[in-house]
């Protein structure tokens, strides 16, 4: 009989894959880790029933959240990822020859183990960088207590259930804000708005108070269901949001990466938001 994984993130709504093969299980002391084999997505990784990533499209999420800033910055030189355990934000950022030091702040150091040795092509590498530090903490105590500062700094977390909900909270956005350099971006993984709109507007109320540019931009990631998904963006200056697409593929242009979904064209389109989008976006 034909197997299948069947994904439970909405009451209302469900998708399914169909299963080739079961790799692994494991229960981690923070999360259930699951991996298996599809058709049509790869390798697919759950946590506690969740889809975090898939080996096929996993590539739209991790280009769209580590370029678009890095290009839009334009001399990103530390970053700091707040989850990420399975190692594809590295990867992205560690691209960019301008990075000379990336710092992985991840809760269950279950994950990374666990991706270290089962989705080796998602991190390509990155664990082993030298630019790259790898700390098992809570990224909220972490945030709260660095003195560290950085240019950039991506939050890669799950949907605000679970050990991720904490870094959804006004709190730790205050103290990101505090960890930026001038001209330093905060990015995340912000929900599907067709579904889970409160997120946006949650994220927006909860970051105007600290930082002078507040957004949000699009990507298409077919596992993430319900249409766009959307992907908070931070600022203590506009500047960077701000910049002509002439800027970006000139930035482009003379420090190339190698992609399949980011472009410059597609950078700047992406902070264009259909109407549903905006009207979440309120105090």
């Amino acid at each position: 009989m034909t197997s299948w994984f069947q994904e439970t993130l909405y009451d209302h709504w469900r998708q399914s894959f169909q299963i080739s093969a079961e790799l692994c299980r494991l229960r981690g002391p923070m999360q259930d880790i699951a991996l298996f084999e599809t058709p049509g997505f790869g390798r697919v990784l759950t946590l506690d029933g969740v889809i975090q990533v898939t080996t096929g499209d996993e590539f739209i999420y991790h280009e769209m959240l580590a370029h678009v800033p890095i290009y839009a910055h334009g001399a990103v030189r530390s970053a700091c990822v707040v989850g990420g355990g399975d190692g594809g934000m590295l990867r992205e950022i560690l691209k960019h020859t301008s990075v000379e030091q990336a710092v992985l702040v991840e809760i269950d150091g279950a994950v990374v183990d666990f991706c270290r040795e089962h989705l080796p092509t998602v991190s390509a590498g990155a664990f082993d960088d030298p630019r790259t530090e790898i700390v098992i903490a809570d990224g909220i105590a972490f945030m709260a207590e660095t003195d560290r500062k950085f240019d950039l700094i991506v939050i890669d977390s799950t949907d605000p259930i679970g050990p991720g909900g904490v870094l959804f909270t006004e709190s730790f956005y205050k103290d990101c804000a505090r960890c930026l350099n001038f001209g330093g971006i905060v990015v995340n993984q912000n929900g599907v708005p067709f579904l889970q709109g409160a997120e946006i507007t949650d994220t927006w109320r909860r970051r105007k108070p600290h930082f002078t540019d507040v957004g949000f931009y699009l990507a298409a990631v077919p596992t993430y269901v319900g249409g766009f998904m959307a992907l908070g963006w931070a600022s203590n200056t506009p500047d960077s949001r701000a910049a002509s697409v002439e800027t970006i593929r000139a930035r482009f242009n003379a420090a190339p990466v190698t992609t399949r979904y980011y472009t410059p064209d597609v950078h700047k389109a992406a902070f264009a938001l259909p109407p549903y989008v905006q009207d979440f976006i309120t105090d």
